[in-house]
């Protein structure tokens, strides 16, 4: 790790669409000819170029076209960005953003790209993974995994680059599909702003001097192991057992990615080994003591933003299908013809008792699919709140049910979201919340 080094600006992907409208608060001037606009705007692709519009000027450009804000208090707002994308609460918002703004062409298509401070950046992904009125100790937890993730990020798409041997993403036979969906990389920009990597919303979320304060007092620190910048992954509520890095993201282990109880102390009366059906049924049917069994409405209403607290039973849920709904959701999940579904076997689970091997038999065919997201894929028309779940199968005599008892929210791995912000409201200072959760990792100022 190259302690010396600095990313000052992050290439962030926002929309993708044909034609884009914005809006420019301020002077913006194009580079490199020196056009300088304002106001409302529209850009898009035409005969292999790409083509803004700002009242009675026009640039085209064959490439990509870059906009530099004037000054310092300039900023932008993207019309209609898409929030959320494929889960339950996707939507359409309009966000403003800082910095300078990009286009290029990717597929016949305009994608807008903010470049922005890396620092700047940090404070909007804080502001919009959480709330800019989360305590400030869970600002200053979030804003070092979410640098440490982002450098991370940034350094093994580099060695990608540079050693084209991977590990592999899946494995397909004809009884068998077994999927790992990592973030891939983006070619043409760092990141991208929604939950594939992390979102990031602008200035539309209102940052507060808490979160400025967050990642100034936090800043160029990172969590490391073994001398190198940790892969700091996150979810919202991990169920009370955190999961492991390679049953969800990938064939690899990393030591501070380990399976840990959401506690500082055992919770008594579990067998903390949920790759046992039996343990992880009594486990998901309970309601252990721990961080992120949380019901203080002001917690949750300090760190959820609005289109999160639709979701309250994140905890310990239960969704209820009958047969042919869930026959068609599968088949649509995964685009196999099951037939008529007849039933769901857990043949494998991880440490926090997500499942990683689900068998569905079907009257026309039967087939194991594994890993975590692939199930949650299959088994939702968006995505399942987790695969930590076990089936119940009824039969009344009129129609068969299947019952999904599940527990938490997300893929599970790493920082526990709402179990973080319970330490915090408890008193645990930011690096305690990042020791219980990554264990074995340090902090180190890099920058």
């Amino acid at each position: 790790m190259n302690s010396e080094k600095k990313i000052s600006e992050i290439h962030a992907g926002i929309l993708s669409a044909p034609e884009l409208f914005f809006t420019l608060d301020g002077k913006y001037v194009s580079d490199p000819d020196a056009c300088v606009l304002s106001g409302k705007c529209r850009v898009f692709y035409r005969s292999g170029t790409i083509v803004l519009v700002s009242g009675d000027k026009e640039i085209s450009r064959p490439d990509q076209i870059i906009l530099r804000a004037a000054g310092g208090d300039e900023s932008f707002t993207l019309h209609n960005v898409v929030i959320g994308i494929d889960f339950h609460w996707q939507r359409t918002e309009d966000q403003v953003f800082k910095g300078d703004l990009r286009f290029i062409a990717e597929e016949d298509k305009i994608t807008a790209v903010n470049l922005i401070h890396t620092e700047e950046y940090l404070k909007s992904v804080i502001s919009s993974e959480m709330k800019a009125s989360s305590s400030k100790e869970l600002l200053k937890a979030h804003a070092v995994i979410s640098r440490s993730w982002l450098l991370a990020q940034i350094e093994k798409s580099r060695m990608s680059r540079v050693d084209s041997a991977s590990n592999p993403t899946e494995f397909i036979s004809d009884t068998e599909i077994t999927r790992w969906y990592d973030r891939e990389d983006h070619l043409n920009y760092d990141v991208c702003a929604d939950d594939h990597c992390q979102r990031y919303q602008g200035i539309t979320r209102a940052a507060s001097p808490v979160v400025a304060a967050a990642v100034e007092e936090t800043g160029g620190e990172v969590l490391v192991y073994d001398d190198k910048i940790c892969d700091t992954r996150y979810s919202k509520c991990c169920g009370g057992m955190t999961e492991l890095f390679e049953n969800v993201w990938g064939p690899v282990s990393h030591p501070y990615l380990q399976s840990i109880m959401d506690n500082s102390v055992s919770t008594a009366g579990y067998d903390p080994d949920l790759k046992k059906n039996e343990n992880a049924e009594n486990w998901i049917r309970s309601t252990p003591d721990v961080f992120c069994n949380a019901s203080d409405k002001t917690i949750l209403n300090q760190v959820l933003n609005d289109y999160d607290l639709k979701t309250m039973e994140f905890f310990r849920w239960k969704v209820i299908y009958d047969q042919a709904e869930l026959s068609e959701i599968i088949k649509k999940g995964t685009g196999i013809g099951f037939g008529k579904v007849r039933g769901l076997t857990v043949l494998e689970r991880g440490s926090s008792g997500r499942i990683t091997r689900l068998k569905i038999e079907g009257t026309q065919k039967s087939m194991i699919i594994g890993k975590e997201l692939e199930i949650r894929k299959a088994l939702s028309k968006t995505h399942l709140y987790s695969s930590c779940f076990h089936v119940e199968k009824t039969d009344s005599g009129k129609g068969v049910t299947f019952t999904l008892h599940g527990a938490g929210w997300g893929h599970g791995v790493g920082l526990c979201q709402i179990g973080a912000a319970v330490m915090a409201s408890r008193g645990y200072s930011y690096d305690d919340i990042l020791k219980h959760y990554f264990r074995g990792a340090e902090l180190k100022k890099i920058y």
